[in-house]
């Protein structure tokens, strides 16, 4: 299985790069892990949000394939533990996924499209977080999890 981390937005700002990078290439050892930043859509920020929404959805649909396992990520999703995450990955495996794609979406969120495309919709937290912070915890917590599933000494229960 292999692992996307998908964003839209700019670059990571130089406070947060290292530790992408850093949990990225940790991730690397259990999982081939990429990440893809979608840039806005031009001439979007005038847009009302729901029309920015459909904009970035239909960026995203246009580069997801037909059997990505999607899961987005959103305030308003299911929660999970690490373990629980721990057991979501490893079910993602054994049931042979090919790509699997977390999403943090944009500013607004997603289009209902974008929700019905989506396998899984996940929550770190009720809380809202700038999308720098989200990739690198989204980074971590997986790393975690696959320490997890490893037995590793990272994660202290």
């Amino acid at each position: 299985m292999k692992i996307q981390l998908w964003s839209l937005g700019k670059n990571n700002e130089p406070y947060v790069k290292e530790g992408v990078a850093l949990f990225t290439q940790r991730l690397n050892h259990y999982f081939p892990t990429e990440w893809k930043i979608i840039p806005q859509p031009r001439n979007t920020a005038s847009l009302p949000p729901e029309e920015q929404k459909n904009k970035e959805a239909e960026s995203i649909l246009a580069l997801l394939k037909k059997d990505d396992y999607l899961v987005l990520l959103d305030e308003r999703g299911k929660m999970m533990n690490n373990e629980a995450l721990a057991q979501f990955l490893q079910a993602r495996a054994n049931a042979s996924e090919k790509m699997i794609v977390f999403l943090v979406g944009g500013a607004f969120g997603v289009n209902d499209a974008m929700k019905q495309r989506a396998n899984f919709t996940w929550s770190l937290s009720p809380l809202v977080f700038p999308h720098q912070l989200m990739r690198l915890m989204l980074a971590e917590q997986l790393y975690r999890a696959c320490t997890i599933l490893k037995n590793e000494k990272y994660h202290h229960t």
